[in-house]
C-alpha cells in the first residue's frame, strides 16, 4: 500500500511543483508589474478574500467531510448509489455556492470593509478592491466545483489531473499581466483580476472529460435531505475550522497589515507565497494521497493499515519538512532577492519580506504537519476533534497578534500564525496518541536521531557556503539565479549523502512495520 502511496505521492508532488514555479512567476511578472505599493495590497486583498474562502469550502472543510463518505460509498456500497451521491451533492454544492458568488458580488463594498477594513477611508483603494472583487469573486464558484471533480478523482486514485489544475491560475494571470495589461496601462490590476476569473472556468472545465472517462461525470441534482448529503453537511461544519485554520490565521495577518504602511501585504504574501511552496508540494500531496487511503482503511476496519500509512506520512512530513525550514530560514532574504527583486519591488522590499519569511518558517513543519495530523481525524469521519484544536490555536494566534503587531509590525503578524500552526499541531498530535487513533511504530526513534544529524549537517554546509547578502543584493539577475541554482543542488547533494551516511533507505519509505 505505502509503495502504491509513494508513487501518488510522487505523481502530486511533481505536478505541485510544476504549479508553485509557475505561481512564482506568476508572482515575479505580477511584483514586476505592480511593484509593492497601495494596487498591489488591493489586488492582493481581492485576490484573498474568494482564495480564502475556496480553501476554507472547497480545499478545507468541503473535501475532508466529502472524501471519507464517497470512499465508504464506494467501498460498501453500489455504483448506482455511488453516482447517486456524486449527482446529488454537486447538484447542491453548485446551487449554494451561485448563491454565494451572487451575494459577494454585490456585497463586495461590505467584504473589503470586513477583510480589508484598513482601505476604509481611503476613497482610491476601497473603490478598485470592491470594484476588483466584483471580478474575482466568481472565482470561488468556479474552483470549488473544480475542487469538487478533483476529490472524486482523487477517491479512484487520479491524482495527477487535479494537482496539474492550478497550473492554469498561474498561466491566466501570467498572460493577462504580459498581454492584456499593457493594453490597459493604468488598469493593470484590473487585467490580473480577469485573469483570475478566467483561470477559474479553465480549471473547472478541464476536470470535466477526466470524469466523463470514468463514468462518473452525472447530472446534479438537487439533494439537500438526501442521507448522504446530509452527513457531507454535517461534517462540514466542524471542518469548516478543522484544517483551514492556518488559512484564517494568514487572513488575520492581511486585515492587520491592512492598517500598516503600504508594502506590508504584498511583503506578506510573498513571504507566504515562498511557505506554500514546501507546504503544497509536500504536505497538501501527502495528505490528498493519504486522505482515500485512511478513508477506506477506516471504513474496512483495517487498523493496522491506518496505523501504518499514518505513520508513512508523518515520517516523510519530517524528511522533507526540516531541511525545508533549515534552507529556507537560512537562505530566506537570498531567496527572496533571487525571485522577487526585480522593476518596482525594491531591495528594501525583498529585506522587509525576507523577515516575515524568517518568521512564518519557525512554523513550516507545524504548518505541514497539521495537514497530515488533521487528516487523522477526518478519514475517521471526526471533525469535532479538529475543530476544537482549531479553535485553541486561533485564540493563539490573536493573543499573539496583540503582543507582537505593534513591536514588529508584519514581522509580529507572521510569527503570530507559526506559533499558532506550532501550537496546533502539537494538540493534534496530542489527541491522536492519546485516542491511541496513531502509535509510533519502532523505527521512529533511530529515525529521528538521523534526520536531526543529517540536518546540522545541512545546516553546517549552507553556514559554510552562503555568499554573504550584499553580494547578493549587488549581482544581477543572472548571476543570482545561478548562484541560488547551485546552492539549491548542492542542498540537496548535502542532505542525501547524509541520509545516505546515516543509512536512511528508499526502502523505509515503502514499507512500514506493524506496531
Amino acid at each position: 500500500m505505502s509503495k502504491q502511496l509513494l508513487k501518488s505521492g510522487i505523481i502530486v508532488s511533481l505536478m505541485t511543483l510544476l504549479s508553485r514555479i509557475l505561481g512564482l512567476v506568476r508572482d515575479i511578472v505580477m511584483t514586476y508589474v505592480l511593484g509593492a505599493d497601495w494596487a498591489t495590497d488591493v489586488f492582493l486583498v481581492a485576490q484573498k478574500i474568494p482564495n480564502f474562502l475556496r480553501r476554507l469550502f472547497a480545499e478545507g472543510a468541503f473535501s475532508q467531510a466529502f472524501v471519507p463518505v464517497l470512499s465508504e460509498y464506494q467501498t460498501n456500497k453500489t455504483l448506482f448509489e455511488v453516482r447517486r451521491l456524486i449527482a446529488e451533492t454537486s447538484g447542491t454544492l453548485g446551487l449554494i455556492l451561485l448563491l454565494i458568488a451572487i451575494l459577494g458580488v454585490i456585497g463586495s463594498p461590505v467584504l473589503v470593509s470586513i477583510f480589508g477594513p484598513g482601505f476604509v477611508g481611503k476613497d482610491r483603494e476601497f473603490e478598485l478592491a470592491s470594484l476588483l472583487l466584483k471580478i474575482t469573486f466568481p472565482y470561488i464558484l468556479f474552483i470549488s466545483l473544480t475542487a469538487f471533480c478533483g476529490s472524486v478523482l482523487n477517491s479512484i486514485g487520479r491524482f495527477g489531473v487535479p494537482a496539474f489544475t492550478p497550473v492554469l491560475l498561474n498561466l491566466s494571470i501570467i498572460s493577462a499581466a504580459i498581454f492584456v495589461s499593457p493594453a490597459l496601462p493604468d488598469q493593470t490590476a484590473m487585467a490580473l483580476a480577469w485573469g483570475v476569473f478566467v483561470a477559474g472556468i479553465a480549471q473547472l472545465m478541464l476536470q470535466l472529460p477526466f470524469l466523463w472517462k470514468e463514468g462518473l461525470l452525472v447530472k446534479p441534482t438537487w439533494g439537500w435531505h438526501s442521507q448522504g448529503v446530509q452527513k457531507i453537511l454535517t461534517l462540514m461544519g466542524p471542518a469548516l475550522f478543522g484544517v483551514s485554520i492556518g488559512q484564517i490565521n494568514l487572513l488575520l495577518d492581511t486585515i492587520l497589515a491592512s492598517f500598516l504602511e503600504s508594502g506590508s501585504i504584498t511583503w506578506l504574501y510573498v513571504s507566504d507565497r515562498m511557505l506554500e511552496f514546501p507546504l503544497g508540494m509536500f504536505a497538501i500531496a501527502i495528505s490528498t494521497v493519504i486522505l482515500p487511503a485512511l478513508s477506506r482503511q477506516h471504513a474496512s476496519a483495517n487498523v493496522v493499515e491506518f496505523n501504518q500509512t499514518l505513520n508513512w506520512g508523518l515520517r516523510l512530513v519530517f524528511l522533507i519538512g526540516v531541511p525545508a525550514a533549515v534552507g529556507l530560514f537560512m537562505m530566506a532574504e537570498p531567496i527572496i532577492l533571487t525571485v522577487f527583486q526585480n522593476g518596482k519591488f525594491t531591495l528594501n522590499d525583498a529585506h522587509l519580506a525576507s523577515l516575515s519569511l524568517k518568521a512564518y518558517i519557525i512554523g513550516l513543519l507545524g504548518f505541514m504537519l497539521i495537514k497530515v495530523l488533521a487528516t487523522g481525524f477526518f478519514s475517521r469521519q471526526d471533525t469535532k476533534t479538529p475543530v476544537k484544536i482549531g479553535i485553541a490555536a486561533m485564540v493563539t494566534n490573536m493573543v499573539f497578534n496583540l503582543i507582537l503587531f505593534f513591536p514588529f509590525a508584519h514581522v509580529g503578524l507572521a510569527a503570530a500564525t507559526a506559533i499558532s500552526a506550532i501550537v496546533n499541531a502539537l494538540l493534534l498530535f496530542y489527541k491522536l496518541t492519546q485516542q491511541k487513533i496513531f502509535i509510533a511504530d519502532s523505527r521512529w526513534r533511530s529515525w529521528f536521531a538521523k534526520l536531526v544529524t543529517a540536518n546540522i549537517i545541512l545546516a553546517v554546509a549552507i553556514y559554510s557556503y552562503i555568499p554573504s547578502t550584499e553580494d547578493w543584493q549587488n549581482w544581477g539577475n543572472i548571476q543570482r539565479a545561478t548562484q541560488m541554482g547551485q546552492m539549491v543542488v548542492g542542498c540537496i547533494a548535502v542532505y542525501a549523502i547524509s541520509l545516505w551516511i546515516m543509512r536512511v533507505k528508499m526502502s523505509d519509505l515503502r514499507q512500514s512495520d506493524a506496531v
